[in-house]
């Protein structure tokens, strides 16, 4: 991030920051001010809306569980078998979108035909939604998959640095997310929105509060109610149940600093979806975190076991946190050997992934073998790593501090 700048444009960049921390598109109300609209409470109606059909979920129950559990192919076959019997539905759609969302999951920088694939099916969701609302103005159930397609769509771009057509997303999310409000005794699904509206709409006026002018005309939300509203959802919602853990495992582990939660939420959803790598590698971290060493090293061992025998998922982002873990792991218990080798794994594993040389276990990992190379004075060697970690990072970081105090010491030795 580019610092020295001022007005406009040091609060562009910092919202440019702000789009790529992975939130839902429908969250870029930064581009918008539109007043809340009143709340109207919908009639339930089981027998016209997919949404509460109950026989359906009980149908569909193992292929939402295959799809988050990374077998892809298992749970299309169901969908497969919801887009013939509802042809005119989004519903179907909509989970194609989010299984083929999954499968990019793993690694979400990364080039793939399945991007395309994702936002077809989004599309499709959005017609079908669309004819139902234009149908039915009142159509609660439409204006949902409105909201939720174009959001993930906003949040697809937001990943890809797309910014004005992740913008145009959650211009369009935020339209139907009006509607929806206020709406919650419909469905625990519609909490859903409303949740990450309240926590993240209060999260960036705190974090970038060079923004605030651009929001003052805005609705603001509330970021306690927010969490309890992801709860609710985590607990009771069919559809938006495992993206509302998602979200609640990564505030709690990043943002409210609540890290046995987040630990104790991992452990659930990866016990409960053994094969899925992003949420393995997410247990994983966190048994780290909390210095659980041995469950930690159990975990990052499994993970590189699953890469090398080509596993749905496990590439080289899961790769290099499993390899720092276990290098820092055996660098604490002086196994100096065991750590340099697992250290160098995490370097190219690193080195495999697009512009992630700033990432700190890349920086870290440098800074660990630029160490041991000193010590067994191999100054050449420990140069080198200094140099790419200062260039990779900034003055006032800690990793490129102590680059420096070691550059020091081994001219003092040379």
């Amino acid at each position: 991030m580019a610092i020295g700048l001022s007005g406009s444009n040091f609060a562009s960049t910092a919202l440019m920051k702000f789009l790529n921390t992975k939130i839902l598109g429908l969250l870029l109300f930064c581009f918008v001010a539109l007043p809340r609209a009143e709340a109207t409470q919908a009639k339930a109606d089981s027998t016209q809306y997919l949404l509460l059909n109950m026989a359906l979920q009980l149908q569909i129950t193992d292929a939402v569980d295959n799809m988050y559990n990374f077998k892809f192919r298992e749970a299309e076959i169901e969908f497969n078998w919801m887009k013939f019997n509802y042809p005119d539905h989004p519903l179907p759609y909509f989970l194609f979108g989010i299984s083929t969302w999954w499968q990019m999951m793993p690694n979400l920088d990364k080039e793939s035909p399945l991007g395309d694939e994702f936002l077809a099916y989004m599309d499709t969701a959005i017609v079908k939604a669309e004819a139902m609302f234009k149908a039915d103005e009142n159509n609660i159930e439409a204006a949902f998959f409105l909201a939720g397609a174009h959001g993930f769509v906003g949040r697809y771009h937001s990943e890809k640095k797309n910014w004005f057509r992740a913008a145009g997303a959650g211009k369009n999310a935020l339209k139907y997310l009006e509607i929806t409000q206020g709406n919650e005794s419909f469905s625990p699904e519609i909490l859903f929105g409303d949740a990450l509206f309240n926590y993240y709409s209060i999260w960036i006026r705190e974090t970038y509060p060079m923004l605030r002018p651009m929001l003052v005309f805005f609705p603001k939300g509330d970021k306690e109610l927010g969490l309890r509203q992801l709860n609710e959802v985590s607990r009771n919602a069919f559809y938006t149940r495992i993206e509302a853990t998602y979200f609640l495992m990564r505030i709690k582990a990043f943002e409210t600093n609540e890290t046995f939660d987040a630990l104790r939420l991992a452990e659930m959803v990866y016990k409960k979806y053994p094969d899925n790598p992003y949420f393995h590698r997410f247990y994983a971290r966190m048994l780290y975190t909390l210095g659980q060493d041995a469950q930690a090293q159990q975990e990052s061992e499994e993970i590189l076991n699953r890469i090398d025998k080509g596993q749905v998922g496990y590439e080289e982002v899961s790769g290099r946190y499993a390899s720092f873990f276990l290098g820092h792991i055996h660098r604490k218990r002086g196994s100096h050997q065991e750590a340099e080798k697992y250290l160098r794994q995490a370097i190219r594993f690193t080195e495999q992934l697009v512009d992630e040389e700033e990432s700190g276990y890349y920086l870290y990992a440098q800074l660990y073998l630029a160490q041991y190379a000193a010590q067994a004075g191999r100054f050449e060697e420990a140069l080198e790593r200094i140099d790419i970690i200062r260039d990779n990072s900034k003055r006032r970081d800690g990793v490129n501090e102590q680059a420096r105090e070691l550059k020091k010491e081994i001219r003092k030795r040379k």
